[in-house]
């Protein structure tokens, strides 16, 4: 069976060439297509990818860039009966298809299975941690969600409705592994490689502050929201116990709201919440084996707790219907990435 593997885009002109040319090297034992879903690159990606036999999709207004879109517009213009979702700065390992393949008709149950993410640059705070094969994105075995793509079967994905959400911010993985598995199907990482990751290397807090202004740590907030009334909302409580941590920082901002608002000594009040703060801080630093990484994830905590309900307020559109898209390039000569008749499709 064939393969469609959507590039999920935006501004990736560095690696775009070697991710598109990873892609048409790993179907050439199963045939298939190969999909750039962009979410608006104002750099050279999309110039660089018509270079390549390959269908080029790009959200179109009032299309907004998101984590949701861009997965769901590959989705929405590819056609086989396997789909596979890697990033634009990402390697796929030539020989993971065949595997993948292999083991989804070996377990007719299987929604989707991955592999491990081997990151190439590892050199914030936030990232290091993934270098541990014990970390929840490397367990290999039945996992709840496919963080970093893999290979999804068709029909399960129509089973659900549709492969991502375009509302979504972050947790677009979490989001279809949830209603995959509501739904009877599941998930599985083999213990091999998928694919080389080379992703950010700015410094932590920058990143911190850029994932706010892309609305990237809107994404839990979404979630919620989006998953209000179904049947696996409380499921989705019990599975994110990050929801508990960002509860007890609420109360701690209330703690010490309520310490400046009662205390007669202004002064003394801002010591307290002060004082809070640094015994935090030097907590988590212990755990964490450093001060540096202790005050990032003290950070990084206010952080993720005030965009949860931003992001939670935010209007939502129907996930399912059709993404405004524009085709800005496809295989010429009415042949398809490695062959096959090509199917023009537009929004």
């Amino acid at each position: 069976m064939t393969i469609s593997i959507i590039i999920k885009t935006l501004n990736e002109e560095k690696r775009i060439a070697a991710t598109v040319e990873s892609a048409l090297a790993a179907l050439q034992d199963t045939g298939g297509e190969v999909i750039i879903a962009d979410s608006g690159s104002c750099d050279r990606t999309v110039e660089i990818a018509s270079q390549y036999p390959v269908i080029i999709a790009q959200i179109a207004p009032p299309a907004r860039p998101s984590c949701g879109i861009g997965p769901q517009l590959g989705f929405q213009h590819s056609r086989h009966d396997y789909v596979c979702l890697i990033d634009g700065d990402m390697l796929l390992d030539a020989a993971f298809l065949k595997d993948a393949v292999r083991f989804l008709a070996d377990h007719p149950t299987m929604a989707g299975v991955t592999g491990h993410v081997e990151e190439m640059h590892i050199s914030n705070l936030e990232f290091a941690r993934r270098v541990s094969r014990n970390a929840p994105e490397n367990r290999t075995g039945p996992i709840d969600r496919m963080n970093g793509g893999g290979l999804y079967r068709r029909s399960a994905i129509e089973d659900v409705g549709y492969l991502s959400d375009r509302n979504l911010h972050g947790y677009e993985e979490f989001d279809l592994g949830i209603r995959l598995r509501s739904a009877g199907w599941r998930l599985y990482r083999l213990d091999r490689r998928f694919v080389q990751h080379f992703g950010h290397t700015v410094n932590s807090y920058r990143l911190l502050v850029r994932r706010w202004k892309t609305k990237y740590l809107y994404g839990i907030g979404e979630l919620l929201r989006a998953s209000l009334g179904k049947p696996y909302f409380f499921q989705l409580l019990q599975e994110l116990p990050e929801l508990k941590l960002w509860g007890l920082v609420y109360l701690w901002w209330l703690a010490c709201l309520g310490l400046i608002l009662l205390l007669p000594d202004t002064l003394l009040a801002l010591a307290a919440v002060c004082a809070s703060f640094a015994v935090a801080v030097l907590a988590v630093s212990f755990r964490k084996g450093g001060l540096s990484m202790g005050l990032y994830t003290v950070v990084a905590w206010f952080f993720h707790a005030a965009a949860l309900p931003v992001g939670f307020l935010r209007r939502r559109r129907l996930p399912a219907e059709p993404i405004e898209s524009t085709i800005l390039g496809k295989p010429s000569l009415g042949e398809s990435s490695l062959g096959e008749p090509a199917l023009g499709k537009t929004a």
